[in-house]
This record gives C-alpha cells, structure tokens and sequence, in this order.
C-alpha cells in the first residue's frame, strides 16, 4: 500500500496571517512539521500543499516537496484532493495540520495502521479527555465510538449526555473522547467526499467529518497516547517554545 502524507499550508489566516513561515528557535514552522512527518515510516512520500509563492518558494529552500494549489479550497482536505489529483499512484492519503511543528510520527504511523482493514474509508485518531477544561470547552471536538472502533458521531458538546450524575463527576463516571485533528482518507473517498454538499449536521456543528458520517462513509478511529499542540494564535508560540525548548 502507498501512502502520501499531504501539509496543507495556507499563508492567509484570520487569527494568524503568514504561520508556516513564524520562526520557532531558528527554523520555520512548516519546516518543523515536515522534517517531523519525515520521520514516519509508513508514508512513501511527503508534499506541502500551499496556495502561496512565498510558502512554496521557502518549502523549496530546504530541499521540500511542495505543489502550488488553488487559493479557494473551503478546507484542508479539499487541499488533499487537488494533491491526489494530480499525482497519481497512491492508495491512501494522510492530511496533516501545517500548525503542529511537533507532531509525533507515531501518530501518523498508527493512523496509517487503520487501513490494513479494508472497511475502512476515512481514518482519524482519538484520545481520552482527562481533564474538565477540554471535556467541557466548545473548542474541543468530542467523539463517541462504536463497538467497531468507528466513530458515530463528533460534537463539540460533552457527549453523551451523563443525566444520572453531577457534572463534576463525568469524568469518574465515564471514559471521554476527544478528536486529534489528523485523517487519512483512500483517495479514492478523498476525490468523493469533496463532491458532497454541505450537510444539516456539519451546517449545526461546524465540523467537516459529519458530512462523511451523514453520507455514510465509515470513518475508524485509533486511540493515541499522544496529544497535539497546535499553533493558533502567535501567543501559542510561547506554550510551544516553553515545552520544547
């Protein structure tokens, strides 16, 4: 099986214009996750995926894969199905986010995994809540899975619902999942599920993948140890250099 791992890299943020290119102790950020994806065993190869000269040209300087993509993507993965587009040969394509310059190549090496099962459409990775701030903060998505290791639904509520306890107490009571934003899609369903239209759940939500759900596609998950700290906000920075450095 041949696996592509894509870095959608946009330049024009709305909460943080130019972040590919901020300098994090001496080398930029997209440098930063694409030696890190480099690092994974499980991807034949690795392309930035930029609508930007100035991303494109940078990735080039430290000898990067990169093509040069429309600039109206609505997403990330919309990005990737350009990417497959146009290079040929690959089964399978892993979307990684451009603004998590430690990502751990374990990751991606366990989302890789989901794929030997031959059910699987789309794969993405989950970890345990362990704590109220994430369990109960909107900008955390939640998942709920099924007895096949499928997700069933993504939320950015506390789901379930614990209508027997205090919500002081859910996180005794029950095992919480929240999403890791990393998928893998079969290019095949990648070209697909950018051809659906925007669905009533992914309208209320705001989270792309209850699109896929909605239409039927089986999206497996993985459990992993790892959390993700991604760069939003140029205060982000600070958490990022404070851990790493």
């Amino acid at each position: 099986m041949k696996i592509i791992g894509i870095i959608p890299a946009r330049y024009a943020s709305s909460r943080f214009p130019g972040k590919p290119l901020v300098d994090i102790a001496g080398k930029s950020m997209i440098q930063r996750v694409y030696e890190q994806v480099k690092g994974c065993s499980s991807l034949s190869e690795v392309v930035v995926a930029t609508d930007d000269e100035r991303i494109e040209q940078h990735v080039r300087s430290f000898a990067g894969n990169v093509i040069l993509t429309a600039a109206n993507h609505e997403s990330g993965t919309d990005r990737c199905a350009e990417v497959v587009s146009k290079i040929n040969g690959f089964d399978v394509a892993i979307n990684i986010q451009g603004d998590e310059p430690f990502i751990n190549p374990l990751q991606i090496d366990l989302l890789c995994s989901l794929f030997a099962d031959p059910k699987t459409d789309i794969g993405t990775l989950v970890k345990t809540i362990e704590n109220e701030e994430d369990l109960f903060s909107e900008n955390t998505p939640k998942v709920i899975i099924g007895s096949k290791q499928q997700a069933l639904y993504f939320s950015r509520q506390t789901i379930p619902f614990l209508r027997s306890a205090d919500r002081s107490e859910w996180l005794r009571k029950h095992i919480f999942y929240k999403h890791i934003g990393i998928y893998g899609y079969r290019v095949a369903v990648l070209k697909e599920i950018t051809k659906l239209p925007v669905s009533s759940l992914e309208k209320a939500e705001a989270l792309e993948q209850l699109r896929w759900i909605e239409h039927g596609y089986n999206i497996k998950v993985a459990q992993t140890e790892f959390d993700t700290i991604a760069v939003d906000h140029p205060e982000d920075l600070d958490t990022i250099r404070k851990k790493y450095f």
